[in-house]
């Protein structure tokens, strides 16, 4: 959902661990600061770039997904079950790679002759699954479509600047923006950056994507069924231009399964082979489980956040936002909802976003972020100079896993103890994943939980996301002063620049709580004892992992 919720050696009920974590929530006595070490004080992860090269090839394998895809559109894939699907089958411009660096994809080059304009080498010999030959027709055809109201998509705001995107050649593509954009380009990593055919998507109109058309890219794997509430099947595409990447599975299969228990005992069984976005309360029980498989965690890009989605309400008044960041002890929540695999942070990214960005210049910006320490005195406070005791908001949350019951359950209570009137809106996993697409499933909501991944190493990414009227401004915020910071940084070219333009546009939204930054997470995967090869790393949203998967 924008937002994968991750979530002790035994194991403990949702309703159990959520009473622990009250008392070390609220309380915060006796706990000492979460960390990343066990009980013996050793490492309580490792982090790793890959995992064994597969010796064969296999027919097929299982996947399990905690929800259903909302759609393989690539203009509306805008969360974690559609792009671990899609990412093998539809295919961007450029790559991302496990270590979050950017390679050529169906681009094999990119120029930035002046300021405004970007010119695009398109890759010859490149097959669609319908056997056709990609060209520049089929870019122009599939970046076209990120700028028609008409189709609406989810990640218009990648294009905000673009003028005109044209053929030049037969295999040769040019924006042109209407203001420099320095941002656009490393956006096309992702689903702004898929190519799919252009006949395709003439014939299937608004039908494409959905489970009964599916999509004609030009990945390892081809779209080959999907059974609504059970399962999407890909097949093997052998036409592929990548020999490096040619899929070593005839088939992969992914299962929906949204109770999180059946998804770790399935792994257990060797029922299902693998899987992203481990439970925390599953990892250590997993860990233990030599013989079924391995699990593995590796790099990302997520910052798991409250999102104060109407501004309008109790929320309106700053003080009350800042009231609840600081009357949870994130410190407890860490250590009780994910068993110490995260780490406590008061920016909304994670500093491996920033690469292109000096280190001094990244320090510099997030040791001037503002914090919002535990404190639940000054917190009810704040409450009180605000008049806001007794105010009610409506708090949507799922039952996704342990971690985000437990999460939820926390941060209700931490409202209640400042004297904030909660309502838990409990919802389906998969309409909970609708919170951050459709406004209309947010209607009524007030506060709700994100771990929001970026798409790419550019930290503009996130803060753009909240200027005055963007898609993902969830609450409806703005401010001025922080509008001119990023469309002005998006507009200079220099990383260093920029990164501290971006810096002083994140301390804004920060002074003004309007996400509140939980905790950093890493990247979770889980290899059963049958398959080998992928990468545990972020970039599976929008890298082909699946093609790496073969037999031990």
């Amino acid at each position: 959902m924008r937002s994968k919720q991750r979530t002790t050696p035994s194991r403990i009920t949702a309703v159990a661990a959520a009473a622990v974590v009250a008392g070390l929530v609220l309380g915060g006595c006796g706990v000492r600061p979460a960390g990343v070490t066990d009980s013996a004080g050793g490492a309580k992860f490792t982090m790793s770039d890959s995992t064994p090269a597969p010796t064969k090839e296999i027919d097929n394998f299982n996947w399990a997904m905690y929800a259903e895809p909302f759609s393989l559109d690539y203009a509306y894939a805008f969360d974690y079950p559609d792009n671990t699907v899609l990412s093998n089958v539809c295919e961007s411009l450029f790559r991302w790679n496990a270590d979050l660096s950017t390679s050529p994809g169906l681009a094999t080059r990119v120029e930035n002759p002046d300021p405004l304009t970007w010119i695009y080498t398109i890759r010859e010999g490149v097959k669609f699954h319908d056997g056709s030959e990609m060209t520049a027709d089929d870019v122009v055809a599939s970046l076209s479509r990120h700028l028609d109201p008409e189709v609406g998509s989810f990640w218009a705001s990648a294009y905000q600047n673009v003028e005109t995107i044209q053929k030049t050649g037969d295999f040769e593509v040019t924006v042109t923006m209407t203001r420099p954009d320095y941002v656009f380009n490393s956006s096309l990593v992702g689903a702004t950056g898929v190519v799919e055919s252009a006949k395709t998507l003439e014939a299937a109109g608004k039908d494409y994507g959905n489970s009964s058309t599916g999509v004609n890219c030009t990945g390892p794997f081809r779209f080959d069924q999907w059974e609504a509430g059970e399962s999407i099947t890909l097949k093997r595409f052998e036409d592929y231009w990548d020999p490096e990447l040619k899929a070593k599975s005839g088939q992969v299969t992914f299962k929906m399964l949204p109770d999180a228990t059946s998804r770790i005992n399935a792994f257990q069984t060797g029922e299902i082979d693998g899987g992203f976005a481990i439970p925390s309360n599953a990892m250590d029980i997993l860990k233990a489980s030599k013989d079924a498989g391995s699990l593995y965690f590796g790099a990302d890009t997520s910052v798991q956040s409250l999102v104060f989605s109407n501004l309008a309400g109790t929320f309106k008044d700053v003080r009350v936002r800042k009231a609840l960041m600081m009357a949870i002890n994130r410190e407890a929540l860490i250590k009780a909802a994910e068993q110490g695999y995260a780490k406590k942070t008061d920016a909304l990214t994670t500093k491996s976003v920033w690469t292109d960005v000096p280190p001094q210049t990244t320090d510099e910006a997030f040791a001037t972020l503002p914090s919002t320490p535990y404190d639940l005195e000054e917190a009810r406070k704040l409450i009180k100079e605000a008049g806001a005791e007794g105010s009610k908001f409506v708090f949507a949350t799922a039952s996704l896993n342990a971690a985000f019951d437990i999460t939820a359950r926390a941060i209700a209570s931490a409202a209640k103890e400042i004297g904030l009137e909660p309502e838990i809106q409990t919802m389906s996993n998969d309409k909970y994943t609708t919170l951050f697409s459709d406004p209309e499933a947010r209607k009524n909501v007030d506060l709700l939980v994100t771990s929001w991944y970026l798409s790419s190493t550019e930290p503009l990414e996130m803060y753009s996301v909240l200027r005055t009227g963007d898609f993902s401004n969830y609450g409806g915020w703005s401010n001025a002063e922080f509008d001119d910071l990023v469309n002005t940084a998006y507009t200079v070219q220099d990383p260093e620049a920029r990164g501290k333009l971006t810096g002083k546009a994140a301390a804004l939204a920060a002074e003004d709580v309007v996400w509140g930054p939980l905790y950093e997470t890493v990247t979770s995967m889980w290899l059963g004892k049958r398959i080998t090869g992928a990468d545990p790393s972020i970039n599976y949203m929008y890298f082909p992992w699946a093609a790496q998967i073969g037999g031990r």
